[in-house]
């Protein structure tokens, strides 16, 4: 069923927010493209179209496919988060909105959005540019109006990650910038009884913190326990981790072999196309990000035409037995690459 908020025009939402003195923010979208950029002094172009289409497979679903051949170390494309969060841990250590470490080239702005009134409950984030802070506005002029120590001691003593998120995405909604389907385009997760029980408390959580910021009840109409389930079960198996190597595009192998049983998740992330990625225990392509939450997907070996671009979800160095049992306890499959096949 539509929720209320999807029903209303943008004019009456925008009405609406201005009543409760939330500022709408100018809604856009969310893309995904890639392409070089104009040169010095040449007049400014649009991107090209990555060189993939998203398209159905025999067996695993929607998949991406080589439009033409890519060769090795080629950027295929990148693309930014629908939804970004940063981790428990790095809450005060990386930007709010694209989670750039601290103390990297961006120059610090303030530990708080500058020159605006925090309300009631100033919690203070660090966002790395003004470039940063201004489209936060989608989900932290709602959020700063409620008070979360219940929500996020919660999430911290259990070791919560994607509950953080549904809460940003469920600002963004609040907001206007957003519609409340926004992610059900992304493959939903099988829960068990027990995670269902646990987001009930969640739930319950978050919709008790919005209504004693006294949103209105039309703001908050789309935030049902059904919403809150079919989010979490989505956002649960299509969020990336994000871990932060530096360096260029050109260091990306390098990169990728830096992240090997190494620990440095600065939080996570979900994304429109890097969803539709297929995993194989021995990828042809993998998705690195450089010093933010844009994810670049770069190819590790030569693609041809019509091959299907594969990543792989997991530590691709563990055996057989341990892959296997990752991927059907975490993902929910079995999986039956040639690597697999062959026993390795």
């Amino acid at each position: 069923m539509l929720c209320a908020v999807r029903r209303r025009t943008t004019s009456e939402l925008r009405r609406m927010l201005c009543r409760q003195n939330i500022n709408p923010p100018p809604l856009r979208s969310v893309s995904t493209a890639a392409g070089a950029g104009a040169g010095a002094g040449d007049p400014p172009t649009r991107p090209g179209p990555p060189p993939i289409r998203v398209a159905l497979t025999e067996s695993a679903g929607r998949g991406v496919f080589a439009t033409r051949a890519i060769g090795a170390g080629e950027l295929v494309h990148s693309a930014k988060p629908l939804v970004a969060h940063p981790s428990p841990s790095h809450l005060r250590k990386v930007c709010y909105y694209c989670l750039r470490k601290k103390g990297s080239e961006a120059s610090l702005i303030s530990d708080e959005i500058a020159g605006e009134d925090l309300g009631s409950n100033p919690t203070s984030y660090y966002f790395c540019s003004e470039s940063c802070v201004e489209p936060s506005k989608i989900f932290y002029e709602v959020e700063r109006r409620a008070d979360w120590a219940l929500y996020d001691d919660h999430c911290r003593l259990r070791g919560l990650k994607y509950p953080l998120m549904v809460k940003r995405l469920a600002c963004m909604v609040i907001s206007g910038a957003v519609p409340a389907d926004t992610v059900d385009i992304l493959q939903p997760a099988t829960l068990p009884q027990e995670a269902l029980l646990e987001m009930e408390e969640e739930f319950a959580l978050l919709r008790h913190t919005f209504k004693k910021a006294s949103l209105q009840d039309e703001l908050i109409a789309f935030l049902t326990k059904q919403w809150y389930i079919n989010v979490l079960a989505r956002i649960r198996i299509n969020a990336f981790r994000i871990e932060l190597v530096g360096g260029s595009h050109e260091d990306l192998f390098t990169s990728a072999a830096a992240l090997v049983g190494s620990d440095v998740s600065v939080g996570n992330a979900v994304y429109m196309v890097p969803s539709f990625y297929n995993h194989d225990c021995d990828p042809n392509a993998h998705i690195v990000w450089l010093d933010n939450a844009d994810a670049k997907l770069k190819a590790l070996r030569d693609i041809e035409e019509g091959e299907e671009l594969r990543i792989c979800y997991i530590d691709a160095s563990m055996n057989l037995d341990a892959r296997q049992k990752i991927l059907a306890e975490g993902f929910g499959f079995q999986c039956n690459c040639l690597r697999c096949l062959s026993g390795d």
